[in-house]
C-alpha cells in the first residue's frame, strides 16, 4: 500500500511539472524589462508575463528580437498596424489621420520641465519614405520617447517576430498588476 501511494505522489508531481513545462512553452514567458525605454510604464528589471500566440493590437506591449543586437530583446508597444499612417505633431498622435489619446503617457508629460515635448514631430513619409505601415510589418514605440531605440531607429518590425504580448507585471511586488 505505502509503495502505491509513493508511485501516485510521484505520478502527480511528474504531471504537473510536465504541465508546468507545457504552459511555459507554448502559452507563456517570464519578460523581464531591461533599461529605461518603457517608463513609466516598466522600469528597468521588472519582470512580466508575456503571453505567447496571441492577437496583437493597437497598443499593446510586446517583446520581439532586437534586430541590431543578436541575442536580445526589446519590449516596446503597438502604435502602428499593417496599413496605418501614423505621425506625432505637437507631442500628439495621428493615426490614419484621426488624433489619439496616449493616457499611458500624461503623467510622464506633465512631470517634464524643459518645455520640450515627450516625442518629437515625426510622420512615416519622412522616416522611412512610406506612407503606411507595410503588410506583415508593426510600427512600435518604447514609452520614454527621448531615450527609446524603437520603430524610428530600427525601423518596423516583422509581426511573426513578436515572442510575447506583455500583460502582467509580477516583481517587484509592490508593482504586481496588469500592464496598461
Amino acid at each position: 500500500m505505502k509503495v502505491r501511494e509513493v508511485v501516485k505522489t510521484i505520478l502527480f508531481y511528474v504531471v504537473m511539472i510536465g504541465a508546468v513545462i507545457a504552459l511555459r512553452h507554448y502559452v507563456f514567458t517570464p519578460v523581464e524589462a531591461i533599461g529605461d525605454s518603457m517608463k513609466p510604464t516598466l522600469n528597468d528589471g521588472e519582470r512580466m508575463f508575456g503571453l505567447k500566440h496571441t492577437e496583437v493590437d493597437r497598443f499593446d506591449v510586446v517583446t520581439f528580437p532586437a534586430p541590431d543586437d543578436p541575442g536580445a530583446d526589446y519590449v516596446k508597444r503597438v502604435i502602428g498596424l499593417p496599413g496605418d499612417t501614423v505621425a506625432y505633431k505637437d507631442d500628439q498622435l495621428y493615426i490614419n489621420g484621426k488624433k489619439y489619446d496616449e493616457s499611458y503617457l500624461e503623467e510622464y508629460k506633465g512631470k517634464l520641465t524643459d518645455g520640450q515635448p515627450l516625442t518629437f514631430d515625426f510622420d512615416l513619409q519622412s522616416l522611412f519614405g512610406n506612407e503606411k505601415v507595410p503588410a506583415g510589418k508593426l510600427f512600435v514605440l518604447g514609452d520614454n520617447r527621448r531615450i527609446s531605440k524603437d520603430g524610428r531607429i530600427i525601423g518596423m518590425i516583422d509581426q511573426k517576430d513578436i515572442l510575447t504580448n506583455v500583460k502582467f507585471v509580477f516583481w517587484p511586488p509592490n508593482r504586481i498588476g496588469t500592464v496598461d
